[in-house]
Parts: structure tokens; C-alpha cells; sequence
């Protein structure tokens, strides 16, 4: 997917690593709200079969993505930021 196409598409929060995967960080006011989050967003990308990468930290969520099948961004990985920015 070209890059510039995947820049247009995605939540401002999220960005583009290495040319390779989306991240983004989120705040939360304490370590029970952003559990609940990774919570949220692990139930999420179990129902539809796309597993990102989650650090999970006192007031902080990392996440990554990207499709391992194809070795980068897909539009599954932007469909998948868009449903995490519907959770924040």
C-alpha cells in the first residue's frame, strides 16, 4: 500500500514506523483506565482474527500493527486503527 495513501487514511493519533506498521500512544488518567482499553481492544482483534502488538503501561497504551501475511500496512491494519480510535 503506498504510504502516502495510508497517511491520508489514518486517525491523526497514528502513525507510520519504518515504512512498515501503524502506532500509536494512548493516555489514560490512571493504570484501571487503560486496562480496561487494552481489555477493549484485545476482545476486538480477537473477533476479527488481526492481533496487534499492546504495551500496556501506568496511564499509557502502546499499540502496533500491521499484517504479518504481507509484511506491512494493509487496509485491514487501517479498518483495525479506525475501530481502536472508536474505543479511546
Amino acid at each position: 500500500m503506498d504510504l502516502k495513501d495510508v497517511e491520508s487514511k489514518i486517525g491523526e493519533g497514528w502513525r507510520i514506523v519504518d515504512g512498515h506498521h501503524l502506532r500509536c500512544e494512548v493516555t489514560f488518567k490512571n493504570f484501571v483506565d487503560a486496562l480496561a482499553f487494552v481489555n477493549k481492544v484485545g476482545a476486538y482483534a480477537e473477533s476479527v482474527n488481526h492481533h496487534p502488538d499492546i504495551y500496556l503501561a501506568w496511564g499509557k497504551v502502546s499499540i502496533e500493527i500491521w499484517t504479518h501475511t504481507k509484511d506491512g500496512i494493509t487496509a485491514l491494519d487501517i479498518a483495525f486503527s479506525e475501530a481502536i480510535d472508536r474505543l479511546i
